[in-house]
């Protein structure tokens, strides 16, 4: 570029341009330089700015640095330090409030998974598998929380949350409903009523409780978890009798199968667990018999945006390595970024992410999540995600494919967002049995 050109270019930036205008005009014109992120946690309530800001440091301190290791040893790495740091950074205990959880008071009560959202997008923006292994606690915790029992609150939530955030040593809870023969459609009214289910409750009144049988799979931090809540129907009866039960370590007759070795979200272990005749006192039973249904369709309502937000940072990740890397690399006699052709593909993949946050938030700010909105943006999000990692990966050719630029272990991340927490197929039959009864006016 000549240098007559280049001093034009400057003279005509709007910081510059601005100095020709009145004082009232020049307060009307947002000079400062600050980055989206900047910008858009500039919006947030004051408690989630917090948890964003301390979840970004949290990332690049103790997820960055093991990010690479973990995917590449996914049953070698040590995952216990870093639980524990979670642990005593308060992310473990969300789910409540002061004085028996860390959340946020006020965004909490306005928007409940809202501080979540920001959470899972700045771990997932490192790594999805670590992301996962720290947030998965929160899934296996939301049954507890969602069925409004103070009962449950008090025998398992308040205990568990006591010993990680007052004692610093932290027990990891999953969330288990995938069994083999029933995945996704266990998470669609059509499909759980058709639904093959093997995992079995059997009432035994003069002990107490249950016997549980059965199996489940792809159960994510199945085989670290000191909890799992596990969803059974009862015995010579249907989907309608599902009811959830707490099943710790340690009670005889349950254990822990193969270890699925995954594409994605490697980090993250996926276990099959196994129940030959548990039994479960009474205690241990999740909300009312027979409620399980309901509870899960309400956990997956809080648990759907995060994931989109999860999504949306693998999506963000493999943005900022590319733009990382076209900063970096020449092509001829200029770097990649000073193509306009390039500065169009990264412009298109910030709109598209810019866009699939907006939709997270937007979900995220009720106190109830309810289901048409936390699938859509699940769906939304997961696609979007997906799409810019592909196009990360166009940009940076050869270098895209390698595994110590993170761009490919994203794209590999981003593809399990589809999938889990129900297909986006499923998420959008999701959104249209919502919105059945209605007129669907948008």
């Amino acid at each position: 570029m000549n240098q007559s050109l280049q001093e034009r270019i400057e003279q005509l930036k709007v910081k510059n341009a601005t100095e020709k205008m009145n004082i009232f005009g020049r307060l009307l014109v947002d000079n400062r330089e600050m980055s989206i992120w900047e910008h858009d946690t500039k919006t947030l309530t004051w408690g989630v700015r917090r948890w964003r800001r301390k979840a970004l440091k949290f990332s690049r301190e103790y997820i960055r640095p093991l990010a690479a290791e973990a995917d590449l040893h996914p049953h070698d790495y040590d995952y216990k330090p870093i639980l524990k740091a979670a642990a005593r950074k308060g992310f473990q205990t969300l789910m409540l409030v002061p004085p028996f959880g860390s959340a946020s008071i006020l965004p909490y009560l306005r928007g409940t998974a809202f501080q979540m959202a920001v959470i899972g997008e700045e771990f997932a923006t490192e790594c999805g598998g670590l992301a996962l292994l720290l947030l998965a606690h929160n899934l296996g915790v939301a049954p507890l929380l969602l069925a409004g029992s103070l009962r449950n609150y008090l025998l398992h939530l308040l205990p568990l949350y006591f010993r990680s955030l007052i004692l610093g040593s932290p027990e990891c809870m999953a969330f288990a409903i995938t069994e083999p023969g029933a995945g996704s459609d266990v998470e669609d009214t059509e499909g759980g009523a058709l639904a093959r289910l093997i995992t079995t409750a059997k009432h035994v009144p003069e002990k107490g409780g249950y016997i549980l049988n059965g199996q489940k799979c792809f159960i994510s931090d199945g085989a670290i978890a000191d909890k799992v809540t596990v969803y059974a129907k009862l015995e010579d009866e249907g989907i309608e009798s599902w009811t959830c039960f707490l099943v710790e370590r340690g009670m005889q007759g349950f254990s822990v199968g193969r270890s699925e070795r995954k594409m994605g979200q490697r980090a993250s272990d996926a276990s099959e667990l196994i129940f030959d005749n548990v039994f479960i006192p009474k205690r241990n039973v999740v909300g009312k018999v027979r409620s399980g249904w309901a509870n899960n369709r309400n956990v997956l309502n809080y648990s759907r945006p995060v994931v989109g937000a999860m999504a949306l940072g693998h999506g963000r990740g493999a943005f900022e390595r590319c733009l990382q890397f076209c900063r970096n690399t020449n092509l001829g006699p200029k770097r990649l970024i000073e193509y306009q052709d390039v500065q169009l593909e990264l412009a298109d993949m910030a709109i598209s992410l810019w866009a699939a946050r907006s939709m997270i938030w937007h979900s995220c700010k009720q106190f109830r999540c309810y289901q048409s909105v936390s699938a859509s943006a699940k769906v939304f999000a997961s696609d979007t995600a997906f799409r810019v990692c592909n196009q990360a990966m166009e940009l940076m050719g050869d270098q895209g494919y390698l595994h110590s630029n993170g761009v490919e272990r994203a794209w590999r991340d981003s593809r399990l967002t589809q999938i889990y927490e129900g297909t986006n197929q499923i998420n959008r039959l999701a959104l249209f049995e919502h919105q059945m009864s209605t007129d669907f006016c948008m």
